[in-house]
């Protein structure tokens, strides 16, 4: 581990290469206080087209606010947020949205019983037809669905199944392959791999690497760095409301990063204090 990445404000668009071009967002030394609680205290992080951050950390590290700063549901107390490279202040996850900032949380907003395609377009149908005759174009979105899904790589066997027969990690793969329809150039994923097991995240993953070859910047919210190390290009490792650092992938080992979210010297203890004892001794 070499140690945590300088953030660079200084960066020029358009030259290039990763590392190079201005972030389509960045947060620099935010914080968030409720009350006397402390949230989040000086978090600096940034999002490339084409690249995965990677926020990590457990229960209580400051990964619900960060996204929420993300998303426009909170307004930063102290620090800069920007898009773009200019200073952006949203008043509403709408104005983030419009700015081409998409959150996939948990829940997924989606209605169980309610079809694939009839879910991808919910909130944002689309019609055809004028004044009283305008209905809801059902033929021209069920094509759109299955070919958004067939570019995405994702095979869902009928797009007239409703989205709570579909297992986690094709809920997630809707969700995401949904964003990326309507626009999004920054996709948040509020921990997609908690609930899955090792194959439905795996195939989350191939989907998230599917969005960032496209050119999204990618933000992959996980306490799990077995998830995260494979995908990540950069790592942002919180505990109890601030940063511990933010690497790239050069810079760390899954080992290390592993180390460093569980806190190195309290996993060791923890494991000599589990382990047997010697017989011979």
């Amino acid at each position: 581990m070499t140690g945590p990445e300088e953030i660079r404000p200084d960066a020029v668009p358009g030259t290039g290469g990763p590392g190079t071009a201005v972030p389509l967002l960045e947060v620099r030394r935010a914080g968030k206080t409720f009350g006397g609680v402390i949230a989040l205290r000086d978090v600096s992080t940034r999002v490339r087209a084409g690249e995965v951050t990677c926020v990590l950390g457990d229960n209580g590290a400051g990964k619900s606010t960060l996204i929420k700063i993300l998303s426009g549901v909170y307004v930063p107390d102290s620090g800069e947020y920007l898009v773009d490279g200019a200073p952006a202040a949203f008043g509403s996850p709408r104005d983030a949205l419009d700015r081409g900032i998409a959150t996939v949380y948990q829940d997924l907003a989606m209605i169980p019983l309610m079809s694939v395609w009839r879910n991808f377009f919910l909130g944002s149908e689309l019609s055809r037809g004028w004044g009283p005759l305008r209905r809801f174009d059902v033929v021209r979105a069920r094509r759109v669905v299955r070919e958004e899904l067939r570019s995405m790589g994702i095979d869902i066997r009928d797009v007239d199944q409703p989205v709570g027969t579909l297992s986690g990690g094709e809920r997630q793969s809707v969700a995401i392959a949904r964003a990326v329809y309507f626009g999004a150039r920054v996709l948040i994923l509020d921990e997609p791999t908690s609930a899955l097991g090792v194959k439905q995240a795996g195939v989350v993953l191939r989907y998230i690497a599917q969005a960032r070859d496209r050119g999204l910047g990618v933000v992959f919210i996980t306490h799990n760095p077995q998830h995260a190390y494979p995908i990540g290009d950069r790592f942002l490792v919180l505990n109890r409301g601030t940063s511990l650092g933010e690497y790239g992938k050069g810079d760390i080992t899954r080992d290390e990063l592993t180390s460093l979210m569980a806190g190195g010297a309290e996993l060791e203890q923890l494991a000599h204090e589990l382990g047997r004892p010697d017989p011979a001794g």
